[in-house]
């Protein structure tokens, strides 16, 4: 009876230990660079509502959080971070918010990645 106690708890521990190491806490990242737990350290660390947190050829990836405000409130500062670099707005269609610059297309779309969070990709 006490080996099959310390099995449990045995397997309470390790339990706790993968959960904690946010494998089956958060989804995967649709990046390799960053670990759910980094990118989640790396947006609590930032006075802004949207890191980056990659950037390749294709996409940039950036995570934002989920206000009371809702996506709303990053589709907002999605707008506001593009027009500072010169991109005007467009239209909102379902998750993707498109933008115009020198006669060139822009595409940024936003997934929830979890209830309090949104993927956001900017594609190149």
């Amino acid at each position: 009876m006490k080996k099959i106690g310390l099995l449990i708890a045995a397997l309470f521990v390790v339990s706790g230990v993968f959960i904690d190491s946010n494998k089956l806490l958060y989804p995967p990242l649709p990046i390799d660079s960053l670990t759910p737990k980094e990118a989640i350290q790396k947006l609590n660390a930032s006075p802004f509502d949207l890191v980056a947190l990659s950037n390749d050829k294709k996409a940039t990836w950036y995570l934002a959080t989920i206000s009371a405000r809702g996506i709303q409130k990053v589709d907002e500062d999605i707008q506001q971070m593009m027009a500072n670099e010169g991109w005007a707005f467009l239209e909102k269609e379902g998750s993707g918010l498109f933008f115009e610059k020198n006669g060139e297309r822009s595409i940024v779309t936003t997934e929830m990645w979890t209830k309090q969070y949104v993927l956001v990709q900017i594609q190149k």
